[in-house]
């Protein structure tokens, strides 16, 4: 009985570290699970059961997450340090590009909004004052891709600190079955608003939010491999895709981009 008590002790750091690191989404974890035990959060809906074709999708999805995870991504980083590739030098053409696919996220106070705020196609409405001409999105999916997130979303929101017709929204993307359960949900955007940093009181504001739940097919949509980096999207009134960057910002990048938006802003 003592020799179980005393296994149970040596046990007991390491269980309560490892439940500990379910709540800081943020933080990449040092020992992270493999894709095969991530997809084990994951149901079926029970109305699928069986369908065959909800099961055949569910197959290829568990065999194209288990060919990718975390230490590919490591590897990436370490080549190229998140520059996955170079962003656009200049804005991708109206006719070629491509709609930005809509995800909700949560503000730290707990309301909601569906992003890309854009026209739904008609030329009126793409021109409201609520419809911004220019929006850019920063995507994060994990913590170390923050300061690459901000070497483009500060120097965007200098350059358009006066300027009414455009957003900058910044989102943090939180995948875990059980982070995004309500009241865990809650608590999370509790501390995340707590810990706001002070904003300056420009016409254009960073706007933080999360997204929370499973965004395999999003990523998929947009063809984003690589969780460590970060992802950047320059989008028109009709939430197109005009332009985007990965990774560091270069000072030839900024310069793109900051043209680009500006080339947005005079579009008619």
């Amino acid at each position: 009985m003592m020799s179980r008590l005393n296994r149970l002790s040596s046990r007991a750091p390491a269980i309560l570290s490892s439940r500990l690191f379910f709540f800081f989404p943020f933080e990449d974890q040092p020992f992270p699970h493999h894709p095969s035990q991530r997809i084990t959060n994951r149901f079926l809906d029970i109305y699928q059961i069986g369908n065959k074709a909800a099961i055949e999708k569910e197959r290829a999805r568990i065999a194209d997450e288990m060919n990718r995870g975390y230490f590919a991504d490591m590897s990436e980083m370490k080549q190229h340090g998140g520059k996955i590739a170079m962003a656009n030098k200049i804005i991708i053409p109206a006719m070629a590009a491509v709609k930005f696919p809509t995800i909700e996220a949560s503000y730290s106070d707990g309301t909601t909004v569906k992003l890309p705020i854009a026209s739904n196609g008609n030329d009126v409405e793409a021109y409201k004052s609520g419809v911004p001409k220019a929006t850019l999105l920063c995507l994060s999916f994990r913590a170390s891709s923050q300061a690459m997130v901000d070497s483009w979303s500060l120097p965007f929101l200098e350059h358009f600190s006066n300027s009414e017709k455009v957003k900058l929204y910044e989102v943090s993307f939180i995948d875990s079955w059980l982070l995004s359960r309500n009241p865990i949900k809650r608590l999370l955007l509790r501390i995340m608003r707590k810990s706001k940093p002070n904003e300056r009181m420009d016409v254009l504001q960073r706007q933080i939010v999360y997204s929370f739940g499973d965004h395999y097919y999003f990523r998929k949509e947009l063809r984003i491999l690589n969780l460590l980096t970060g992802y950047i999207f320059l989008l028109d009134n009709f939430g197109r895709i005009r332009w985007q960057g990965f990774g560091l910002a270069t000072e030839e990048e900024l310069s793109s981009l900051l043209s680009c938006a500006s080339l947005l802003l005079e579009e008619k």
